[in-house]
């Protein structure tokens, strides 16, 4: 059997990026068949490992094919793997594996619906999730009453919240705005909590339902219901892995250093923002 990169299996299990691994791995977190780990080592399938005193499970670290698939999420499902008060969850009704685990690519909170994208692969998740690649990610939003252009204006050019500022991309209507509810496409580039719901209450605007439907390149299937879920071709899941640079060295770590050094920060008044109400 062929070994691997210690580092690499930690982060295929989805445990954090292979950056972070390592950095755990130097700092003595990592134990192999009960002894300590050193950077550099590499590990065979079957391997006892422990990551601060408790045992990384079989399941997590099996080799297994890279596979992606889109669910539609409905409100009322938790995006965990167990819920101590016996709420649904979105893994139940995920197809077995025979080996490895089916990992969540961020969040989506109970009352928000729409496409999530889970993944065998850890370190994918990982990537796919991290802020520094800045994937879009578009919802479509109702709204209670109708929103004045100054409101969106607001909104484009950056709030200050809570834990910082932000903004949206861009928002665009959906339908005319003269019902009591009022629908909108809108665009963010992080995954901060509840970050679509928080910018439209800082201006005391009303959410009635939220729903993600693109995340980087991959938009909601048509006519994928709730519930059900979509398998990504060969072609898709090799296109999300270059578009994160996933590969056996460092290439991502690198390609992340230049995507912070060109890419504005948060908040307004960054270059190449869109002030949109339409198109």
């Amino acid at each position: 059997m062929s070994s691997e990169k210690l580092q690499k299996v930690l982060a295929r299990a989805g445990l954090g990026s292979r950056r972070e691994m390592e950095r755990r791995i130097e700092a003595g977190r990592v134990q192999v068949n009960g002894h300590q780990a050193r950077l550099g080592d590499r590990v065979e399938p079957g391997v006892r490992i422990h990551m601060d005193g408790r045992p990384v499970s079989a399941a997590a670290l099996a080799p297994t094919d890279r596979r992606v698939i889109v669910y539609h999420k409905p409100t009322g499902e938790l995006v965990t793997r167990s819920d101590p008060e016996g709420r649904r969850t979105v893994f139940r009704r995920l197809p077995p594996l025979k080996s490895g685990r089916w990992l969540a690519v961020g969040r989506l909170d109970i009352n928000t619906s729409g496409l999530l994208l889970l993944t065998t692969d850890g370190e994918l998740a990982n990537r796919l999730a991290h802020p520094s690649y800045r994937l879009i990610r578009d919802y479509a939003v109702r709204l209670f009453g109708q929103i004045d252009e100054a409101t969106l204006r607001r909104l484009i050019e950056g709030v200050t919240l809570e834990d910082g500022p932000a903004a949206f991309e861009s928002i665009r209507p959906l339908d005319s705005g003269e019902a009591a509810n009022s629908w909108y496409r809108v665009r963010l580039r992080e995954g901060k909590n509840r970050l679509v719901r928080r910018l439209w209450e800082s201006q005391g605007v009303q959410v009635s339902r939220l729903m993600r439907v693109q995340y980087g390149p991959i938009e909601m299937p048509a006519g994928l219901r709730e519930g059900q879920m979509k398998t990504l071709t060969a072609g898709e899941v090799r296109h999300l892995v270059e578009l994160v640079n996933l590969g056996d060295g460092d290439g991502g770590d690198r390609a992340r250093k230049r995507q912070r050094r060109s890419s504005p920060g948060p908040g307004g008044g960054r270059p190449g923002r869109e002030r949109k109400r339409h198109g």
